[in-house]
């Protein structure tokens, strides 16, 4: 019988898993907003965080965060010149074996060459020079000099071509040849792309024939040009890191290396057109490594091409520059650098961006992003089911409305149903008029025995709808302090859900309602949800109650048969009014004309039967002298509710007036 192992699933995201919900996003996102972030930068925070929800992807600092610890972790792999600490290795074993050769013969020859092994240089690249030539006597100082030599070359062209130094390392004799005849191909396939004559099939040519010396396997000529420039900076930059001295070193074995393998021009050739090609790519920037465990060239090469993707990674995750977009990132490199998962997160990141434009809770005016009326409505459904989450148990609860439209209570009686009606339809007496309808057409003569009842079909005459009482109506008025100290006390966010949160209450359970949103501080003016939404603070002096009564008293006026309802959020006492000229008058403590005015306007509300419910977010003794007044004279109510409680408060009280009303 066959086994089967089970695990995790990690090639990518689950494919069964359900797909992310928009709207937790948008909802992340509108919290931010209300705070009074634009949706811009609201957007950029919420990618920077990350996504929220049960499924929720890691946001872009969790991203910066990793490549940060691998940059580190990178430079504390090793120091770079591992490779000139073991040629000098190779170089001082090769010279001890030849003395130890040299030493019991008592020739003038041998004499002769330890004199000359005693004048090597000190310098490494000239003491190898110097003895590429030298006639060894000993047959393991021979082979040390060439493990040396092979040594250099494999670590060059290893520094160049990643993985090259596996394929030299085979025992294949023609390896040597086939890279000449391998750099030779490619520079010939670069001349003719310079000349404007390169096509996909030369490439794809070179690749069947040379494929095996790049593992990362290029789709085309650009990337293959990608790759071997960023090793070629890489090697550069190893250089540049190096002191003076041991670049000169490190540069000229590097130099003999090609020149002894018979590379020096065909790699100089492909240097100058790759460095041409990509100048971008920081050429002869200097890297510090701080770890103790020695580099080869290729390993060195390998770890510095990975630092500077990680530097450029680096700067686009951190999307600090003007113009930043999600699709500057490099998937290839967050691949490289951090693996699938990471390429994962990215793409939800960039998937839930684009999204929210898709199905239209985004837009761009004029190059800004804005909320849309769509965004808006569900902002305010949140917020509402978030006020309801907050009431007690036992209190005013879930209101789901369960009579839609103008119907209100049964009267116990019905009537014909009448195109337009929005009365709960009476399924008793609509299929009785269609059984006594049938009857009365069927034919008298009885069937024969046996046969089926007729059917009953319904007539568009035989609906009959359920008389209700009518439901009253109200004019509605949320008047909002946006001062700037509403800002200050932390309240601006709540005072804008608290708004959101009614309105949709208002729009979407009680349709009939007339509600208006007055924003007032300087001036007042009436509020749309997507304005509100976005609002911005203004730091202006002033908290003008006279002009937004004025405005709220002009809709009620307009609304003359509805249930007037007026509710007022504010954290200070007024201080600013309307001049006959229009203009806003301002004064702290509040003048008497502003006072005396907005004492008017109060009772023009009394006398409209509209009774004022205030909500202090602050205990200021001014405030509470002035609401405590209006309550006197209006006869309306006064809350203290805490800032976070304000939207559970306002909500409640517009209930329980409307159910009192229609009591």
């Amino acid at each position: 019988m066959s086994r089967y192992r089970y695990g995790a699933y990690e090639d990518g995201p689950d494919p069964l898993a359900p797909p992310y919900d928009v709207r937790d996003a948008l909802d992340a996102l509108g919290d931010s907003v209300l705070e009074g972030t634009r949706p811009e930068d609201a957007l950029r925070e919420m990618l920077r965080r990350g996504l929220p929800g049960a499924r929720g992807r890691r946001g872009l600092d969790d991203l910066l965060r990793q490549v940060r610890e691998r940059r580190r972790a990178l430079r504390e792999r090793g120091r770079l010149d591992g490779t000139l600490e073991e040629v000098r290795r190779l170089l001082d074993t090769a010279i001890g074996q030849e003395r130890a050769e040299l030493f019991p013969d008592p020739g003038d020859d041998a004499r002769l060459r330890e004199a000359e092994l005693e004048t090597l240089p000190d310098d490494t690249a000239q003491a190898v020079r110097r003895l590429s030539d030298y006639d060894w006597r000993s047959d393991a100082a021979r082979e040390t000099f060439q493990q040396l030599r092979d040594l250099l070359r494999d670590d060059v062209l290893d520094a160049q071509f990643q993985g090259m130094k596996q394929a030299l390392q085979s025992q294949d004799p023609r390896a040597v040849q086939r890279v000449k005849d391998m750099m030779a191909a490619l520079n010939g396939m670069l001349d003719r792309d310079a000349r404007g004559e390169h096509t996909q099939r030369d490439f794809e040519e070179f690749m069947r024939e040379y494929g095996d010396f790049f593992p990362d396997d290029p789709r085309d000529l650009e990337e293959l040009v990608d790759s071997l420039a960023r090793r070629a900076a890489a090697t550069d930059r190893l250089l540049a890191s190096l002191s003076p001295e041991q670049r000169a070193e490190l540069a000229d074995l590097m130099r003999q290396a090609m020149q002894d393998a018979g590379l020096a021009m065909e790699m100089t050739r492909l240097g100058d057109a790759l460095r041409a090609r990509r100048p971008d790519l920081g050429w002869g920037r200097p890297e510090q490594m701080t770890g103790d465990a020695p580099l080869g060239v290729g390993d060195a090469t390998t770890a510095l091409a990975e630092l500077a993707d990680l530097a450029g990674l680096e700067e686009a995750l951190g999307q600090d520059y003007p113009g930043a977009r999600l699709d500057d990132i490099d998937e290839d490199a967050v691949r490289r650098a951090l693996g699938r998962r990471a390429v994962d997160d990215l793409a939800e990141l960039r998937r839930i961006e684009a999204e929210l434009e898709r199905q239209g809770y985004l837009e761009r005016d004029r190059g800004r992003l804005e909320l849309t009326p769509k965004a808006v409505r569900r902002l305010g459904e949140t917020a509402l089911r978030r006020v309801f989450s907050q009431l007690a148990a036992g209190r005013q609860g879930d209101h789901d409305q369960r009579d839609a439209g103008q119907a209100g209570e049964l009267t116990g009686s019905s009537r014909p149903w009448r195109f337009g009606d929005e009365q709960p339809l009476d399924v008793v007496r609509t299929v009785g008029n269609a059984i006594t309808r049938s009857a009365m057409e069927a034919v008298p003569a009885a069937g024969p025995a046996g046969a089926p009842a007729p059917v009953v079909r319904l007539h568009v005459d035989d609906f009959e709808v359920h008389e209700t009482e009518r439901r009253t109506a109200a004019a509605v008025c949320l008047l909002v302090d946006l001062s700037y100290s509403m800002v200050l006390r932390g309240a601006w966010a709540v005072a804008k859900q608290t708004t959101l949160a009614l309105h949709t209450l208002v729009t979407s359970r009680y349709p009939q309602d007339a509600i208006k949103i007055i924003g007032f501080s300087n001036y007042a003016r009436e509020l749309h949800p997507t304005e509100m939404a976005g609002l911005e603070w203004d730091m202006v002096q002033g908290t003008n109650l006279h002009h937004a009564l004025m405005i709220a008293g002009r809709h009620l006026d307009r609304h003359p048969d509805f249930e007037p309802i007026v509710l007022v959020v504010t954290d200070g006492e007024p201080t600013a009014h309307l001049r006959p000229d229009g203009r806003s008058w301002f004064d702290y403590p509040p003048s008497a004309d502003t006072l005396v005015l907005t004492m008017a306007e109060v009772d023009r509300m009394t006398r409209r039967g509209a009774g004022l419910n205030f909500f202090m977010l602050a205990d200021d003794r001014r405030l509470v002298s002035f609401v405590e007044e209006v309550a006197r004279r209006n006869g309306g109510r006064v809350f203290a509710p805490d800032a976070q409680r304000l939207g559970e408060y306002v909500v409640s009280d517009y209930l329980r007036v409307r159910r009192g009303r229609r009591r």
